[in-house]
């Protein structure tokens, strides 16, 4: 049997009340039904309040009652999240909140690159040894595939949306299954102004403050140890942008984070950099510069120099990708509303 079998039962709807749905789903797995539901039927929960649903539970059968799309939409959501479990995966209420985003966008999702539109939520994927990711929202799972099929992908958007972490994650996939021999990643050390030798320690502890984020991803996706081997083989690399100048990276999966503080010079420099079998992500948030006054990001220009460019894919992100703390996504459209309006104003924002 398939995930869930579904039931559309009819029922006496009262009048004004034809756009509701009766729909049950049975489960083949009784561990994995409970799994689903979560501790006390949080899931459950879970998604009566994020689509306006009622949900009950009883043995390995629910019912789902509420506005066709709405009901749909718990089908869906149900169905992707039950699918994670069949694989081995885990789910927590951020896996719930991106099978709800998931399903919400359902019915205007377009596969790439084939364009067709889906009748079923099926969310892309990275896996590593060590764990499997799903994506959370559209713009993820548009994200996600354009790594697979492209040598030069900008990811672009708030904190929060998962740019960097998958980007990391696709990294060590590539890694793992021979496809590339190394991984580089790299940040511009804005605050350090690129100068580097005022900081105590050695390059490795001058440099390691700004590239934590970058450690930190792969930790998550790879055993401690086979990192920690692989830095000090040279199999992955992580250093500061300057680090990249005269350099040709090929057979690598090729990072650059933070890229809004790269200056023109140094983006047209790093971009340059491409080698033979090579992949190149870069990830930034524009509404996020650091650089001195007067200094143009080299990740807005290369945006506009690059627009249309074959081969290059821009995915770009928004405050309904974040997947961290529900307020990150609140705190993100204050912040925006607020630019708009002090750019509205005339004033710089």
């Amino acid at each position: 049997m398939s995930a869930a079998e579904v039931k559309n039962l009819p029922q006496n709807l009262p009048s004004g009340a034809s756009d509701m749905a009766h729909i049950v789903l049975t489960f083949d797995n009784n561990k994995l039904a409970s799994a689903l539901y979560g501790q006390f039927d949080e899931n459950l929960a879970r998604l009566e309040q994020k689509l306006g649903v009622d949900i009950r539970s009883r043995g390995n059968q629910l019912t789902i009652k509420g506005s066709s799309s709405a009901a749909e939409q718990a089908r869906r959501a149900l169905d992707n999240l039950y699918g994670i479990l069949q694989k081995g995966t885990d789910i927590g209420q951020s896996d719930v909140d991106g099978a709800v985003r998931m399903a919400i966008a359902a019915d205007d999702q377009l596969t790439l690159p084939t364009l067709e539109r889906k009748g079923k939520v099926s969310a892309a994927q990275i896996s590593t040894r060590k764990k499997t990711i799903y994506a959370r929202s559209l713009n993820q799972d548009a994200y996600m595939r354009a790594l697979e099929r492209s040598e030069l992908v900008f990811g672009i958007g708030p904190a929060g949306t998962g740019k960097t972490y998958l980007a990391v994650a696709h990294a060590a996939m590539l890694l793992e299954r021979g496809m590339v021999e190394r991984i580089v990643l790299s940040r511009p050390a804005v605050e350090a102004g690129e100068r580097l030798g005022f900081l105590p320690g050695d390059m490795k502890e001058k440099v390691d403050p700004y590239l934590r984020p970058l450690y930190d991803a792969l930790y998550d996706m790879m055993p401690a140890d086979k990192v920690e081997r692989a830095i000090a083989a040279e199999v992955i690399e992580i250093a500061p942008l300057a680090f990249m100048r005269g350099r040709t990276l090929a057979h690598a999966a090729v990072i650059l984070d933070e890229a809004q503080n790269t200056t023109p010079m140094q983006m047209k420099m790093f971009l340059t950099r491409l080698g033979e079998n090579s992949r190149m992500i870069v990830t930034g948030d524009p509404t996020q510069i650091d650089l001195p006054p007067n200094t143009k990001s080299g990740l807005v220009e290369a945006l506009r120099i690059l627009d249309g460019v074959t081969g290059m894919v821009t995915v770009r992100f928004n405050e309904g990708d974040v997947v961290r703390h529900p307020l990150v996504a609140e705190i993100v459209k204050a912040y925006d509303r607020d630019g708009k309006l002090a750019r509205g104003l005339g004033v710089e924002g």
